[in-house]
């Protein structure tokens, strides 16, 4: 009788909780908190990678059935959105909305903390964890977490050790395609970033900051003699 018992109390305490706004539902893995259980497992696939709603026409998989049913418009509708700009296509009228805010550089979603503001909310919601120190992603190798899957993804090719870019000109590969672009200005002799002082080019931003700091001193220098 208490096992009959316990599970319905167990809902009603959840359903008022609810109403209240307590969040009882508590990840295990970054400590993330919800309202609703049901929230809790759509946010623990973060972790796991789970994917259990399948599209029948091409087996693409997602972790929300909202968006398998967004996905399935491409195969049941047909209808082509194009760019007016750029003449892009798009399947989706929601994907052609959020490509056209490139060229009207309008960015609806702002950040509470700091008042930035993004394009889309889904980069929003990565930029609010620079704020909240949240980092969802954990690598099963060595635990170090990131707060994009993307970045999670660079990082994991350090234990597999793989490299999917490659340059066509030499045959190096990298980890990063943006580590291949930099690679590639070698061969090209391109050197896009140049020194406002002197005038000397180099293949990277980075490269430029460094050298940069060799007329700092000199410009001290100049400045005392001058005073």
């Amino acid at each position: 009788m208490y096992g009959e018992w316990l599970p319905n109390n167990l809902d009603i305490v959840a359903q008022t909780t609810t109403h209240r706004g307590d969040k009882i539902f508590s990840c295990f893995l970054c400590d993330k908190r919800f309202t609703r259980k049901s929230s809790l497992v759509r946010h623990q696939r973060i972790h796991t990678g789970e994917k259990p709603y399948s599209c029948s026409q091409c087996h693409k998989s997602f972790t929300r059935k909202t968006t398998l049913v967004e996905h399935q418009k491409i195969h049941t509708e047909g209808q082509q959105f194009s760019c007016e700009d750029c003449g892009k296509v798009f399947t989706l009228k929601s994907h052609l909305i959020k490509h056209q805010r490139n060229h009207s550089n309008e960015k609806p979603f702002s950040c509470l903390e700091c008042g930035k503001s993004f394009i889309q909310k889904s980069i929003l919601l990565v930029h609010q964890r620079s704020h909240t120190g949240e980092k969802p992603y954990s690598c099963s190798d060595c635990g170090k977490c990131f707060t994009q899957k993307s970045d999670l993804v660079v990082h994991q090719r350090i234990h597999t050790g793989e490299k999917p870019f490659s340059c066509s000109e030499c045959g190096k590969s990298f980890t990063q395609k943006s580590t291949l672009i930099i690679h590639q200005r070698i061969h090209r002799g391109e050197k896009p970033f140049a020194c406002s002082e002197c005038g000397r080019c180099f293949t990277q931003k980075s490269t430029l900051v460094t050298h940069q700091k060799v007329h700092t001193p000199l410009k001290l220098l100049l400045a005392l003699q001058q005073s």
